[in-house]
């Protein structure tokens, strides 16, 4: 029942940084005979880069037949509530997909089901061993290292691309470090059919991550033991501040109030926006084939809050959330070996160099994130972004209070379309906010 009570808070979760993947293993550096096998590899389909996932997932399946003799049948979700629904299935049944791919802030929810396989030494080094990764990808693996149950495979950690062309023409050097200091340079680049930020205020993952952030860097974590804070003045700021860019400041194109990430990187990649705020490496692939190549650059985003100079005391100079995907092996699972070593093969050196080629995300093993560092000096700051990045709480209500901090920006949108979110207004999206990740939390707590 308390599986099903998890799954239950698990189930109005938006997953934005959830996907699913592969399935493998090594029986401690031997090769494992699949011959015969399947192995079941539930994934997030990639539609923005169709033809590159579709040959991705032939490769592998390819080199994981010649190391193992197994097939591997991929399953794919289209979004969140078609992937949840496979979980809580599956998860429900005992049968299903025996590797799932899952986004780092949903990592706590999969641990708290009790239902993925718990990463001892032995299994570690099934997978090629726990200190072929870069360290802070393991920081949302589990509550502590002894209790892991995800292997990094993809590292995102966020940081903001800036246009060098447009600020160089407005005799900016290079963007602020406090968001008070980037949104006057915002203001001196809007103007001429030129917007200083593009963001998408309808996307389904990232806009609470602004007020994540800024929180935090306030010194708010937004849980503090097992109450929530999410009406406390530092997350009311972050919104203001936030929604202000578009109704107030009018540094953001109104047309982005119904943008999504996708549509927002258009913008910056077409010149109509001075920056990207809240993008990852991935961005690369798409900047690169657009009019901007050679004409941008990355920074990391400010880590000074807003309405301050320097860091308050208390506060935390976060520059992200530690952000992208885990692996993890379900216990139903009756090809748990077999699935060690499609993890193992997933983030060798040379598959994550490949991946990082094909959709630019950063790779999760060390060895290959230091040749990619070395090959590609442009990717220093997200580099540097990752190492102040911070992991969202680990708890199994996380994900309600994830929805519960987007549903903030839903409630909100169409007051911002016209012209702006009152005081009242937001004060009761933050107290309805409150009041459900507070339950949530109540919900875990008697879980456990």
């Amino acid at each position: 029942m308390a599986t099903l009570r998890l799954l239950g808070i698990a189930a109005a979760v938006s997953l934005g940084a959830v996907g699913l993947a592969g399935c493998g293993q090594d029986n401690g550096g031997g090769s494992v005979d699949g011959s015969g096998k399947t192995l079941d590899v539930l994934i997030g389909a990639n539609t923005n880069k169709a033809d590159q996932f579709r040959s991705w997932q032939a490769h592998i399946a390819d080199a994981f037949k010649k190391q193992t003799g197994a097939d591997l049948k991929f399953e794919t979700f289209a979004n969140a509530n078609d992937e949840l629904s496979k979980i809580q299935t599956s998860v429900v049944a005992g049968q299903g997909p025996d590797v799932y791919q899952v986004g780092t802030t949903f990592t706590p929810t999969a641990y708290s089901t009790g239902a993925f396989v718990k990463f001892d030494q032995s299994m570690w080094n099934k997978v090629g061993g726990r200190d072929r990764f870069v360290p802070a990808t393991l920081g949302i693996s589990g509550p502590n290292s002894q209790d892991e149950v995800a292997v990094p495979f993809t590292d995102r950690p966020y940081v903001l691309a800036y246009n060098t062309d447009l600020f160089k023409k407005a005799g900016i050097d290079k963007p602020a470090t406090t968001w008070d200091g980037l949104l006057e340079q915002a203001k001196k680049l809007t103007g001429n059919g030129v917007y200083g930020f593009a963001t998408g205020y309808a996307d389904n993952y990232t806009p609470w991550k602004f007020a994540w952030t800024m929180a935090n860097q306030a010194g708010n974590p937004l849980v503090d033991g097992n109450k929530a804070r999410l009406d406390d003045p530092t997350v009311k700021k972050a919104y203001e501040t936030y929604f202000g860019w578009l109704t107030k400041d009018k540094v953001v194109n109104p047309a982005a109030v119904g943008w999504n990430d996708t549509q927002a990187a258009a913008d910056f990649a077409s010149g109509k926006s001075a920056m990207m705020l809240m993008t990852t490496a991935s961005s690369k692939v798409t900047f690169d084939a657009s009019a901007i190549k050679g004409k941008y650059e990355y920074a990391v985003m400010p880590t000074v809050p807003p309405g301050q100079s320097t860091m308050p005391a208390g506060g935390s100079p976060v520059s992200s959330i530690i952000s992208g995907d885990n692996l993890v092996i379900a216990k139903y699972s009756e090809n748990q070996d077999l699935a060690a070593a499609y993890i193992k093969l997933l983030t060798s050196d040379d598959e994550q160099i490949n991946y990082n080629k094909l959709f630019g995300d950063l790779p999760a093993n060390a060895a290959a994130a230091k040749k990619v560092e070395d090959a590609d000096p442009s990717l220093a700051p997200v580099l540097a972004s990752a190492s102040q990045a911070k992991s969202t709480p680990f708890t199994g209500a996380w994900g309600d209070m994830q929805l519960a901090l987007t549903n903030v920006v839903v409630q909100s949108r169409q007051a911002l379309s016209g012209g702006g979110v009152s005081d009242s207004a937001l004060q009761s999206a933050l107290a309805k906010a409150q009041k459900d990740a507070q339950a949530s939390l109540d919900r875990a707590a008697q879980s456990k």
